[in-house]
């Protein structure tokens, strides 16, 4: 039996640096390894070919990013990362969600959709092999990917959406971060961990690196929650709402909730493809089987504080709860 856990990852992977990063914030005693130096503790852990993986002390693996920080939480509760009150606690479970399935797709259309990034983010994954042949591995990886733009729900209709939404989420975190160190005060929160791993990742790439230029407080929060501190309190909701609800109206009630109910509703009439009105504009995508699970687990969460007056009033004004009271 080991002493530490392993987490098994990619530093290219948003999902690996958000687990990376809390269990740095933890504290908690781990070794780091690259999927490709793992290969066999991975084989004999993983029950799908993704990471994260977090192997623990009594060689059990868990998968996922959120079932492993959830899981790590009831082992290690301090320091906590869910601010206090109903509705600071929701909205930032609400964040967390929205940045693992509406951040990934700025991440991952931007990183694979231009030439440019193509080639460089290509040969940045292919920096480990052979200098003879790394040129061959950069192509071969470039090929892979690039068609796989639309699990993400890009394609020529939804790029100009999915850009705008990136440059508009990168301003108004920039004008919340200018009085906040981290999303809910002076230490991350669950929605920092979520939002920030895709952010991040954004940021290494040529193009959405580029549109982090000029905005020196999210530079800042990124490169801080590559070793996260806590350095105060949580803050309360009121101090919060000013500069964080523009976040929850622009981009959660008006573009990922609506997405992901509709991807759920296709799901459950089996339909090929689902389009879907976003901010008076078309999109349209195949439909995407975890997202409708996932959704089916943030509504779970939210019924559970449903009747709280003060998180309905916040749910109902940034037009979130039609979506998770369906």
């Amino acid at each position: 039996m080991a002493d530490n856990y392993v987490v098994i990852g990619s530093a290219e992977s948003p999902y690996s640096v958000k687990v990376r990063s809390y269990f740095r914030y933890k504290g908690i005693p781990h070794e780091w390894q690259d999927r490709s130096q793992a290969a066999e503790l991975f084989a004999k852990h993983a029950r799908l070919p993704l990471v994260p993986l977090v192997v623990t002390p009594e060689d059990t693996g868990i998968q996922d990013s959120t079932p492993i920080i959830e899981a790590m939480e009831t082992t290690f509760p301090e320091p906590g990362i869910h601010p206090p009150g109903r509705v600071a606690r929701f909205v930032s479970a609400l964040l967390e969600e929205f940045g693992d399935e509406w951040g990934n797709k700025w991440m991952f259309h931007m990183r694979w959709w231009r030439e440019v990034d193509q080639l460089a983010v290509s040969r940045r994954f292919a920096a480990s092999a052979p200098a003879e042949e790394r040129e061959a591995r950069a192509e071969a990886i470039r090929e892979r990917m690039v068609p796989r733009v639309w699990f993400v729900g890009s394609n020529d209709l939804t790029a100009p959406q999915i850009e705008q939404s990136y440059a508009d989420v990168v301003d108004i975190l920039e004008t919340h971060l200018s009085n906040h160190p981290y999303l809910f005060g002076a230490r991350p929160a669950f929605a920092d961990f979520g939002l920030w791993g895709q952010i991040y990742e954004a940021g290494r790439d040529p193009t959405a690196g580029a549109v982090l230029q000029g905005h020196p407080n999210v530079v800042a929060w990124t490169e801080r929650m590559l070793q996260p501190t806590n350095d105060g309190d949580f803050e309360e909701w009121p101090a919060l709402e000013p500069t964080l609800t523009p976040l929850l109206t622009d981009q959660v009630g008006a573009m990922f909730l609506p997405w992901s109910a509709a991807n759920a509703q296709a799901i459950a009439e089996a339909d090929d493809e689902f389009d879907v009105t976003l901010k008076d504009k078309r999109w349209t995508q195949k439909p995407q089987k975890y997202h409708a699970r996932s959704l089916g687990v943030l509504r779970a969460k939210y019924a559970e504080v449903a009747a709280d007056a003060d998180l309905d009033a916040v749910l109902t004004a940034t037009g979130c709860k039609e979506h998770l009271a369906a």
